[in-house]
């Protein structure tokens, strides 16, 4: 505004010689000065006011300069509102991922409750050994070692599901403490356009999570998909793809500074650094999940085939000592028979030598007192020592008979020992090809525990 330089009016001059009285000319000279000194004064009131003084459009600049500070604020908060958004969004995803690790978790625990299960069942069926058979043996302490081994995975597991539980209310409640801040945020952009760029600069964080990698690439801004032609921004904008839409939509917008008063607060900042923190340790929890889950998965199927060797060699002893078994019964069904048909001809070879029964049936030739002998004695000192060798020789025949028939005895009872031996034998051979094939069926987990 112009300034105007100040007037100074001349001043009233008076004659020394006057007629009226002094008095009456004092106060008039006296009101003179001071009406002088008020206009100089207003004078420079009003210089001052035209320098300094709103003008008439105060009204308009105050709403406009107070629609500016609101826009500002407002597009801060938005900001933040969308930064806000885009950590809820990325921590719903990691709780939908450790949700998903831990159904994996909770499964292959269960497949370890059934092997335990199976293998208890294992256990109680080769009870059923006929006594013979249930001498601990190398399937037993597999069968033992199945089972510690399984138990120290079903610990580790179910830590693991402890942790993973522990973690999932830790993100839920960073989840609600963003939706809270999230919701108090919000309130001031009723009036404004949702509608804007994500705050983050780098594309290859803002893809969708996946089991595996946690995230999978979006497609990337227009611009940096055209720009492998040798296109530029004005050549998109010529053809169509690149427009000053585009341009500003790839324009992110900045965090503002903390400020406790300001769009970003402290609790928002807390806020997001809880669910940053939270998102972090979850992704190392389901990389531990995801080794966890495979090394058990390797451990409990090592353990698995290992039981089932086991109990097949086991069950190729017990075949192969049955048919030991069955062969030593026929040898020792041929040596029975043998023995038999000795003792009957030592038998009958006895009777010859003893004779008949009755004196009478002797004939001339078996006499002891036949015509030669007695002819023979007719000497001294020619007695004939037949009686003593048929004695003899009937003596013998007698020890052999008593022989036989107890090796023949002996033999039967060897015969119903590897009987009964061999019984046993398949008896424990059909519990462990039970077993196996247990095992084997139950193999996939794809049954109910009350079913094995």
């Amino acid at each position: 505004m112009a300034t105007a330089t100040i007037q100074h009016r001349p001043t009233l001059s008076l004659a020394t010689a006057t007629i009226g009285p002094d008095t009456w000319r004092d106060a008039t000279v006296k009101s003179i000065k001071l009406s002088q000194a008020v206009v100089q004064r207003s004078d420079k009131s009003r210089e001052a006011g035209r320098s300094h003084d709103p003008l008439s459009n105060m009204r308009d600049n105050t709403v406009q300069a107070s629609n500016t500070v609101v826009q500002g604020y407002v597009r801060e908060v938005r900001a933040i509102v969308i930064k806000l958004r885009e950590v809820l969004l990325d921590t719903n995803e990691e709780i939908k991922l450790l949700i998903r690790g831990k159904e994996a978790l909770e499964k292959q625990l269960d497949h370890v409750r059934k092997d335990i299960f199976l293998n208890s069942r294992s256990v109680q069926i080769r009870t059923s050994r006929p006594q013979r058979e249930k001498e601990y043996d190398g399937a037993d302490a597999m069968l033992i070692a199945e089972r510690k081994t399984l138990k120290k995975l079903k610990k580790m597991l179910e830590r693991q599901l402890s942790n993973v539980q522990d973690q999932l209310q830790v993100l839920d409640a960073a989840r609600t403490r963003l939706a809270t801040v999230l919701q108090e945020r919000n309130r001031v952009l009723d009036l404004v356009c949702h509608a804007a760029s994500s705050t983050k600069n780098d594309h290859s964080e803002r893809g969708l999570r996946t089991p595996l990698s946690g995230r999978v690439s979006i497609p990337a801004p227009l611009s940096e998909r055209y720009n492998h032609r040798g296109l530029h921004q004005d050549d998109l904008m010529k053809y169509g793809v690149y427009t000053a839409r585009t341009s500003r939509a790839e324009e992110r917008p900045t965090t503002p500074p903390l400020d406790t008063l300001g769009p970003f607060t402290p609790e928002g900042a807390e806020a997001i650094e809880e669910a940053g923190a939270a998102q972090a340790k979850s992704a190392d929890l389901r990389k531990e999940l995801h080794s966890a889950i495979e090394n058990a998965k390797e451990e409990q199927k090592a353990i698995h085939e290992s039981v089932n060797k086991g109990l097949t060699g086991k069950l190729a002893e017990t075949v192969m000592l049955t048919q030991l078994l069955q062969v030593g019964q026929g040898e020792n069904r041929i040596a029975y028979r043998r023995s038999q048909r000795h003792y009957e001809m030592t038998d009958k070879a006895r009777g010859y030598n003893l004779g008949p029964v009755c004196s009478a049936d002797l004939t001339t030739r078996e006499r002891l007192t036949r015509p030669h002998i007695r002819m023979y004695q007719r000497h001294p000192g020619t007695n004939l020592p037949e009686a003593q060798d048929l004695i003899k020789g009937n003596n013998l025949l007698e020890q052999s008979l008593i022989s036989t028939n107890r090796n023949v005895a002996l033999m039967h009872l060897t015969n119903l020992r590897l009987k009964d031996d061999e019984r046993d034998k398949r008896s424990a051979a059909s519990v462990d090809s039970n077993i196996i094939r247990l095992r084997r069926r139950r193999a996939d987990h794809r049954w109910i525990t009350g079913q094995c």
